[in-house]
């Protein structure tokens, strides 16, 4: 039962026409050439579609951190993030007693010396040899 209509397109009438022009051996790589350019586009477009995906996240990703204050993958860490300390005793706090003590300074406005811990034992600088 025939309706008269043509089932196929003009475009694609014309590509049977074409193909059927051909010889046999050229009809082959002719419609594989044709196939793998369809599906190479379906891959490139497919591969276009995820890389936009993948900087819109990356892009959403940053800006809420920046949001939030958070500026590393090290703000994550939650409880196994190192705790931070103001400062760690050193073996000088557990002396005690046998802790130097802090001379005053002997020089007006700054720091003193190595030499103004020696105490008796600083060398004496002679008195009335003045060198000239």
């Amino acid at each position: 039962m025939s309706t008269g209509v043509p089932l196929a397109s003009g475009k694609s009438e014309i590509f049977e026409a074409v193909l059927q022009f051909m010889p046999d051996w050229v009809q082959i790589p002719v419609l594989v050439l044709i196939v793998l350019l369809v599906v190479g586009s379906w891959i490139y477009k497919l591969k276009r579609k995820i890389d936009r995906r993948r900087e819109l996240r990356r892009w959403q990703a940053i800006h809420a951190a920046e949001q939030q204050g958070q500026g590393s993958g090290a703000d994550h860490l939650g409880p196994y993030a190192p705790q931070r300390q103001a400062q760690q005793p050193s073996g000088a706090d557990f002396l005690g007693a046998y802790a130097p003590q802090q001379p005053q300074a002997a020089q007006p406005g700054g720091q003193g010396s190595g030499a103004d811990y020696l105490g008796a034992y600083a060398p004496q600088q002679p008195q009335g040899n003045s060198p000239a």
